[in-house]
């Protein structure tokens, strides 16, 4: 083992010298007083933070973290202590990486790479991460010696939804490869030098302080976590030297697998550190030794299909078709249907394909019968029609119902797509995901303008409303059952949501018909039925039944929560939510956040650091994450008093939740335009500036009651 630790040390001492002699010179030209940060965290310098608990904010903070990271490097034969050097190389990484930030506000702007992520991005990734969307995290570094290898690698991970970060030349050979990369595309490049990798470390550790709310300075707890909670691997292409072999070992006490492509004979660590020289086996190998499983879905379709396709944005230029409910009708409809009715796998086009090319028509029509399907199932499954199509390569979807845009690119309509082939995505995505409601599925293409017209005057609109007014109906009070979530404890085990029709989980994309379907479609699945029994308070929503639900689920960490109180015993969070409340004792209201939104609130703090107060299933009194869609429920913390308490929101939320929101106050308070009366960051930020606005517009929160 002496060749590998002699490796790891020589790389680690390196890079302790390299960073001690780049903090010495950056305090010589800014001074030591001068800020050191990454843009957009909650975490201070991640690794350093989370490691030791010290929050890093100057230049003069460093050498001290330098010192830190000597100690770390014994030179003892043993791999453990190796490790340790390699941990200490990573935080050199991360200190040099910060102080590109502090001599440059944006360090990588003439750069391939994007540098550090952002908390938010991690909090967006949560989702498909614990959906399996994202099954696990690759980490590709080197130079590869035959460029079509790496390439080959990395559109295979994208096939399968791993999420790529690419760091050194292998990003610029797969740029000339053809890959499509962007977090979008979940192929991300994040520098050329190899303490780039440390932007890959940060986001497993702040995932830890994230979802797992893991306390700064508790090292041990911070590697449990990663090991066993954050799927990721590395991959190297290329000779290796000391920096990368020691970089590799800092991955490794992540728990993070590293496999590369050259022979390393009995140096291999099995499990940790092992050589695989045929590249064909390179993602194989990768996947196994972190154990991720694959469920590979192949599509009869000649582009290809996978979740990493469905931020794919197809451009005006790159178009060959679109279907657009701006300039011709479009529809989106699935209903179930007695079995005589329809003939399974039967997948029809009524009018003209895409061969001509231009703007067309739309309506897709989806009828499915099963002896366990019920009407509240057609909504659930129509709305998958959206990420489906997405998926596939070169084919981009946004909207639902009757508001759609669909492109075609040049290149998928070149490669022979189609739209039986869109109709095939829809009955093979059915028949697999809902399999245990559906018997049978049909699917009819509709694209001439008159006939797409009457099918959405006479069909479609009254079925929607239909199904509005049925989700009008859906009230707390109207139900028998609630339902727990529990997606994200893979992340975050000590979180349980608790779903009711007028609150929806905090990651938005979890509706009580969403967990009465996931009920049916996996009876043991994450979303487990609560009797609606044993009220203790109305006010603030508090019922025996859901208690001793949410502590069975949690294991014990949680065994109290109220439904409607952001004071007393609010629901946990995992740290995927869309949105953060949070009170602002000045205005006798709350503010609410969404994780987009880059500024400061008037509570002194940003999302993240509102963000970090709250997560990885803790309570917190006067803070709560949730869904966009909550704000509008006429049970959005309706102990304090409901809507009345918002006195600031960024105004792109404001202005996306205005109509339902407005709605909302005109039913319980009679205020018109309430939505006026609440403060932006267009408007202000500073407290009594605030104040000044919600005054002269006669906010109710100033008369109400103190909040706390």
């Amino acid at each position: 083992m002496s060749v590998l630790t002699d490796l790891i040390y020589g790389g680690s001492h390196a890079v302790i010298g390299l960073t001690e002699g780049a903090v010495q010179d950056a305090i010589g030209k800014l001074g030591a007083d001068a800020k050191v940060a990454f843009p957009d965290t909650a975490y201070f310098l991640p690794t350093i933070y989370a490691a030791t608990g010290v929050k890093v904010k100057t230049l003069g903070d460093l050498p001290a973290c330098v010192d830190v990271m000597k100690s770390l490097v014994t030179d003892k034969e043993e791999l453990g202590d190796a490790l340790n050097a390699g941990l200490a190389t990573a935080v050199g990484a991360e200190i040099l990486e910060a102080l590109k930030f502090a001599q440059n506000e944006d360090p990588y702007k003439e750069e391939t790479g994007i540098g550090f992520v952002p908390d938010p991005v991690i909090r967006s990734l949560g989702v498909p991460l614990v959906t399996g969307d994202i099954p696990g995290v690759a980490v590709v570094l080197g130079k590869a010696e035959n460029p079509e290898d790496v390439v080959n690698a990395v559109k295979d991970y994208q096939s399968k939804g791993i999420l790529t970060f690419l760091i050194g030349e292998v990003i610029d050979q797969c740029v000339a490869g053809g890959v499509k990369m962007g977090l979008e595309l979940r192929v991300v490049p994040l520098g050329h030098d190899v303490t780039a990798v440390t932007h890959v470390v940060t986001v497993a550790i702040r995932a830890a302080l994230i979802f797992g709310a893991l306390q700064p300075g508790d090292l041990k707890g911070l590697l449990t976590y990663t090991k066993e909670r954050v799927p990721a691997f590395v991959n190297t292409y290329g000779a290796i030297d000391q920096v990368v072999v020691s970089a590799g070992a800092g991955a490794i006490a992540l728990g993070f697998p590293v496999v590369v492509d050259i022979d390393l004979g009995e140096n291999q660590v099995p499990g940790a550190l092992e050589s695989e020289t045929d590249h064909s086996m390179t993602v194989k190998k990768s996947l196994e030794l972190r154990g991720i499983k694959i469920k590979v879905k192949e599509m009869p379709i000649p582009v290809a299909f996978a979740a990493a396709f469905e931020g794919e944005i197809i451009r005006k230029n790159d178009m060959h078709t679109e279907f657009s409910s701006h300039a011709n009708p479009t529809c989106e409809l699935v209903t179930s249907v007695p079995a005589d009715q329809v003939e399974d796998h039967k997948i029809t086009v009524v009018g003209p394909d895409i061969d001509a090319g231009g703007e067309l028509a739309l309506a897709t029509c989806v009828k499915v019968y099963g002896a366990k399907m019920q009407p509240d199932f057609e909504s659930v499954i129509e709305r998958k029609i959206h990420a489906w199509f997405n998926y596939m390569e070169g084919v981009m979807h946004t909207g639902q119902r009757n508001l759609i845009r669909i492109r075609v690119s040049h290149d998928a309509f070149e490669k022979g797509l189609r739209l039986n082939h869109f109709g095939e995505v829809l009955y093979n995505m059915i028949m697999d995901e809902f399999d245990t409601v559906v018997d049978k599925c049909e699917v009819t293409f509709y694209t001439e303008h008159d006939q797409v017209q009457k099918i959405l005057d006479e069909v479609a609109m009254p079925t929607y409303n239909a199904r509005d007014d049925r989700l009008a109906s859906l009230t707390d009070e109207s139900v028998d059952t609630f339902y727990t979530c529990i997606l994200c404890q893979s992340f975050a085990p000590s979180h349980c949501c608790v779903v009711t029709p007028e609150r929806l989980g905090l990651c938005g994309a979890v509706s009580w018909l969403d967990a009465k379907a996931t009920k049916e479609l996996t009876p043991t699945g994450p979303c487990q039925p609560i009797p609606k029994e044993g009220c203790t308070d109305e006010r603030t929503g508090h019922y025996t039944a859901v208690d001793e639900m949410v502590e069975k689920m949690t294991q014990g960490a949680v065994s109290q929560v109220t439904l409607y109180s952001l004071i007393e015993d609010p629901m946990t969070s995992c740290g995927c939510f869309e949105c953060i409340c949070g009170v602002e004792p000045a205005s006798n209201g709350v503010v609410v956040v969404n994780r987009e939104y880059k500024g400061m609130t008037p509570t002194g703090m940003s999302f993240g650091e509102l963000a970090s107060m709250t997560g990885g299933g803790v309570q917190t009194p006067g803070f709560m994450g949730h869904g966009r869609h909550f704000i509008s429920s006429k049970k959005f913390i309706a102990a304090e008093g409901g809507i009345k308490r918002i006195v600031w929101m960024p105004k792109e939320l404001k202005d996306d939740v205005a109509e339902k929101l407005n709605k909302t106050a005109k039913e319980l308070y009679d205020i018109d335009n309430f939505t006026d009366m609440i403060c932006d960051e267009t408007i202000a930020t500073d407290t009594e500036q605030v104040l000044e606005f919600l005054t002269e517009k006669g906010h109710p929160a100033l008369e109400m009651d103190p909040i706390m």
